[in-house]
């Protein structure tokens, strides 16, 4: 299994694996930044043991599996690779031509990309066939769903190796079609720009309108706390590219995140969203 693109999203996924068993190849771009990914995990498993999840030893296991690099090469072995770079879609094709001539012709490659599509990523290699979508959800190690994403080129072998991966992984898989946002952030991101609106309209504090959601609707997480986990920025880049594919008004982010966002008010990440956080 190999990982490209190491942060919060890669490391969960990297982390999850070696959790599963999988011998797991991490690359990053820099020795820092996979040793900043390799401390993280390690983080996050030994808060593992101490919650009484996993023993020592099967967390010394778990690491033990994990191998980080700075050379694409080092992926020549990997039968699937998932790709968590940076959403966007310049940087994930270049990535992918250059996957294509590291991995075998029978591997698999994946995207992680939650709003751009599958289609255009695998059209930059030379077997669009083997490439599909793996939706993993933030934070990867705790949310059960992946989404499998097929584009029309894709095999049934491709789409099935890697949705049999995510069943051995302990995921809960869906297969889906390469459709702008696919399943969750298709109907996610529209309801979250009208909780936005409503902010607003209604004069409601972020507080209320969380209130409102949990306490009237059972949600386990207000939409304002969510964004704020999500991050701002993520949330606004998905309604922009949601909004581009489908021309649809509810899926343009509303002004008061883009404001937000400029001013670096991204969430929980940056100590500011919607609620102040301890960073």
């Amino acid at each position: 299994m190999g990982v490209v693109g190491l942060g919060t999203m890669g490391a969960g996924i990297a982390q999850i694996c070696v959790q599963a068993g999988v011998e797991t190849v991490g690359r990053e771009v820099s020795e820092e930044l996979a040793e900043r990914a390799r401390e993280r995990i390690a983080h996050y498993l030994g808060r593992g043991v101490d919650k009484g999840r996993l023993t020592s030893e099967e967390r010394d296991a778990a690491l033990d599996r994990l191998t980080t690099t700075t050379e694409l090469a080092d992926l020549a072995g990997c039968g699937l690779v998932v790709e968590a770079v940076v959403e966007e879609l310049d940087a994930k094709r270049e990535l992918f031509r250059q996957l294509d001539g590291v991995v075998a012709p029978e591997a698999v490659l994946a995207t992680n990309t939650s709003a751009l599509s599958v289609t255009e990523i695998a059209s930059a290699t030379e077997r669009p066939e083997r490439v599909v979508g793996l939706h993993f959800f933030n934070p990867a190690p705790v949310l059960p769903l992946v989404e499998v994403v097929r584009t029309r080129a894709a095999s049934d072998d491709a789409v099935e190796t890697a949705y049999a991966f995510a069943e051995r992984i302990g995921k809960r898989p869906i297969r889906c079609a390469d459709t702008p946002g696919f399943v969750v952030n298709r109907i996610l991101i529209p309801l979250l720009n009208d909780c936005v609106r409503v902010l607003d309209e209604a004069g409601v504090t972020p507080e209320d309108l969380d209130t409102a959601m949990t306490a009237g609707l059972n949600w386990p997480i207000g939409p304002c706390a969510l964004i704020d986990l999500i991050g701002i920025d993520v949330h606004v880049h998905a309604s922009e590219a949601l909004h581009s594919a489908l021309g649809e008004a509810r899926m343009e982010p509303p002004p008061r995140l883009v404001e937000m966002r400029d001013a670096g008010h991204l969430g929980r990440k940056s100590g500011h969203g919607f609620f102040a956080y301890d960073t």
